[in-house]
């Protein structure tokens, strides 16, 4: 029977001996390559240095002349109990980044303390990224104790402060071992030298942890990895991060919030398999055809995650650009990802006394919790119920800028009430419609038609352009159908006439229409100066029609005229010139009015903001 693995994360201060400590562990339990010992002791004996138990696993030359580790290392060892992947993370603050790296996948940790130092401000910083990672299997290895000739009043000394600082990140250690790891002492066996001690060795203690500790009863959890077509089949292929499928098992894809059924297990080569479980990489196949792409997740349908646009992170920085609110990220939870804008620092964390304080700004290997405001919809787990699901990390480009666990407390789910059940792939009739909730969410608007009208001059271009700018940035999917750009494609063919200019709104009405209903808003800017040819537009579009009425006199509008089209008009060069030898017919019931005569544009843009906020946007 194959032993379980279990992977761990050794982690703390430099110069406190983890690499030491690895190959200590290495070679107690005989998992050296053949006449690897031998090899480094003959290596040091020609370099004219004592024999390092660290240069067994420090596989980088640079390493052995620097004295740090400089990356994560991966070794395999076993005890008869268990397979251990050991992940060295280096504990020098320049490679925090890669301590990062290496602790995502760990499922406990060793946090090492030196006996003579304490504990540091490198260690504690370690201990809170442990913490940030949901790791709470941990042991704390007191290393050195030679260095204090064995005391048993140091070692309680730092026991008593190592078990406070955890507390107060809510993780109690399951073990606090005192060892050396030069001298081979309290690693495999009970030793003379710490005759006070009771607890277990630290191999021993490895062996009382768990793996994978009630991974299978959490909800299911599989990251689509990737789509293969096989023999015309579509195969997904992804990782199960936690719970289990079975054959028959009702799925919900998520962000889609789609229904689904697993119809098989797909192998290679082809057997029959009819379940998995937390770990393992599987291919399935579908019953229904659905659109499935890397990022998806399937889970239970009565378990599903949290669809949301919004997240909350407590966040451990690492960039050397410093964390501002504005500032724009790639934010990637297992294999999906997406674009997000810090909206919120709400606070920094002192990580030597856990003290939260207010701060504008996310420094370098500072840790601090934020919201961020999503482009598009994730499907995420609070890191408290699902560690794997609930583990974020930030790119700056293509740099790793911090890594951190999602609060889920507050969060909007956005996950339409109704479940878009699919047709039958061997029907013929189609179902395209995207359900309005879930365009609503994923957009965090409406759909909406803002009809802006009023005279020429009164500032109706103006103030799209400029409405249409700011809500882009919000990150609103919002477009511009202004009178010049529809009338050199859409209405080329008409003129200025009575009936003409109906027809150009008609037109201009129903296209807004199936903006809105595509979940855009659409800002039209037209004079359209009849109240039936609104009506017609506002029937079109129905609720989601909004009459902005741009208001100003023929005079202000006059003054303003920089194409000189009223002087124009009453020179008789135009003909049907609104405001001046056509009629113009305000609304009866706009739903905003904007005197420009009175108001700047920083003011009524300020007011259509203020519109949309309260009627539109829906967080």
């Amino acid at each position: 029977m194959a032993l379980p693995d279990l992977n761990i994360v050794i982690a703390g201060h430099v110069d406190h001996g983890k690499s030491t400590l690895v190959g200590r562990l290495l070679y107690a339990t005989d998992s050296l390559p053949d006449g690897k010992f031998e090899q480094i002791k003959a290596s040091c004996e020609r370099r004219g240095q004592p024999f390092e138990w660290a240069f067994l696993m420090d596989a980088l030359q640079a390493e052995r002349d620097q004295n740090v580790t400089i990356d994560t290392s991966r070794i395999w060892f076993s005890t008869a109990k268990q397979r251990y992947c050991l992940i060295d993370a280096p504990g020098h603050r320049e490679f925090l980044k890669n301590m990062i790296t290496g602790a995502a996948g760990a499922e406990a940790a060793i946090l090492l303390v030196d006996a003579g130092e304490g504990l540091q401000e490198q260690t504690r910083r370690h201990a809170y990224m442990l913490h940030l990672l949901g790791i709470q299997s941990v042991i704390v290895a007191v290393n050195k104790m030679d260095v204090v000739e064995y005391a048993q009043d140091r070692f309680d000394a730092l026991a008593a402060t190592i078990t406070d600082y955890l507390a107060g990140l809510n993780i109690a250690p399951k073990a606090i071992i005192p060892l050396s790891a030069r001298e081979g002492v309290g690693i495999t066996e009970p030793a003379s030298e710490l005759h006070w001690y009771k607890g277990p060795p630290l191999l021993k203690a490895l062996d009382q942890l768990e793996a994978g500790v009630q991974a299978e009863d959490q909800p299911l959890r599989l990251m689509v990895q990737d789509v293969y077509r096989r023999d015309h089949r579509r195969i997904i292929a992804g990782r199960i991060e936690s719970g289990r499928l079975a054959v028959g098992d009702k799925l919900l894809l998520s962000p889609m919030h789609e229904a689904a059924t697993c119809k098989t297990f797909v192998t290679w080569p082809d057997q029959q398999k009819m379940e998995a479980a937390v770990g393992e990489s599987v291919g399935i196949e579908l019953e229904e055809s659905l659109f499935v792409e890397r990022g998806h997740v399937l889970s239970h349908a009565e378990s599903p995650p949290l669809m949301t646009n919004q997240l909350r992170l407590k966040l451990f920085w690492v960039h050397a650009a410093p964390l501002q609110v504005g500032n724009h990220y790639t934010v990637r939870i297992g294999t999906s990802e997406s674009k997000a804008e810090v909206t919120a620092l709400h606070h920094v964390v002192d990580t030597d006394t856990l003290a939260q304080e207010p701060g504008a700004h996310l420094q370098r290997l500072q840790v601090g919790e934020v919201t961020l405001k999503l482009r598009g919809m994730l499907a995420v787990d609070d890191f408290r119920a699902l560690p794997k699901t609930g583990r974020c990390v930030l790119f700056d480009g293509y740099d790793a800028a911090g890594g951190g666990i999602i609060l889920t407390d507050g969060l909007p789910n956005l996950r339409p009430g109704t479940v878009r059940e699919v047709k039958s792939q061997h029907l013929s009739s189609e179902d395209f419609a995207v359900d309005p909730e879930l365009r609503q969410a994923r957009n965090g608007h409406r759909g909406a038609v803002l009809w802006f009208t009023g005279l020429s001059g009164s500032g109706k271009s103006t103030l799209a352009r400029a409405l249409n700018e700011r809500l882009f940035h919000k990150g609103c999917q919002v477009t511009v159908l202004d009178g010049d750009n529809v009338r050199q494609g859409l209405c080329a063919d008409l003129g200025f006439a009575p009936e003409d200019r109906s027809e150009n709104i008609r037109r201009i009405g129903e296209v807004a229409a199936l903006f809105a209903e595509a979940g855009m808003i659409c800002i039209t800017a037209f004079i359209s100066p009849y109240n039936d040819d609104r009506k017609r537009a506002r029937a079109a579009a129905g609720a989601r029609f909004h009459t902005i009425y741009v208001k100003a006199d023929v005079a202000t509008c006059e003054s303003r005229d920089a194409k000189g089209l009223y002087a124009k008009a009453r020179a008789g060069e135009i003909q049907d010139f609104t405001g001046v030898s056509a009629p113009y017919e305000a609304p009866e019931h706009a739903d905003l009015v904007l005197d420009t005569a009175a108001l700047s544009i920083e003011s009524s843009v300020d007011a259509l903001l203020e519109y949309v906020a309260k009627h539109i946007l829906t967080h």
